[in-house]
C-alpha cells in the first residue's frame, strides 16, 4: 500500500510508500503528504512552505531519519527526501493546481 499524489491540471504525479509514513510524521510533514485535505490543503500554493520546512528538516538530521527507515526495506530515508523534493518542485511549477490524494 502507498501514497500517490496528484497535481491536477498539471502534468504531475507520484507515488511513495506508506512505510515512510513514520518518517514523514517525524519530519512534521505527514497531514500534508498524505491528508492535505484533512488540515485544509487543497493547492500546491499551500504546500510550498510546509514541504520546504519538512525537508529542511530531513536534510538537517539524516541520521535522526535514517533511524526510521523501514525494517522490511520497503522505502528508504533517500527515497522519502526525493519525493518531497520532486512534489515540492512540482508545486512552485503548478501553484494553483488542486491537490489530489490516494492512499
Amino acid at each position: 500500500m502507498g501514497l500517490d499524489v496528484y497535481l491536477v491540471n498539471s502534468v504531475y504525479g507520484n507515488s511513495i510508500t506508506h512505510n515512510l509514513n513514520k518518517m514523514a510524521e517525524e519530519a512534521g510533514i505527514y497531514d500534508h503528504l498524505w491528508r492535505p485535505e484533512e488540515i485544509g490543503i487543497y493547492t500546491g500554493r499551500e504546500l510550498i512552505v510546509p514541504l520546504q520546512e519538512g525537508l529542511n528538516l530531513l536534510r538537517s538530521d539524516p541520521e535522526r531519519f535514517k533511524k526510521l527507515n523501514p525494517e522490511n526495506g520497503w522505502g528508504t530515508y533517500e527515497g522519502l527526501i526525493m519525493f518531497v523534493e520532486k512534489y515540492l518542485n512540482a508545486c512552485r511549477m503548478f501553484p494553483d493546481s488542486r491537490i489530489e490524494v490516494s492512499r
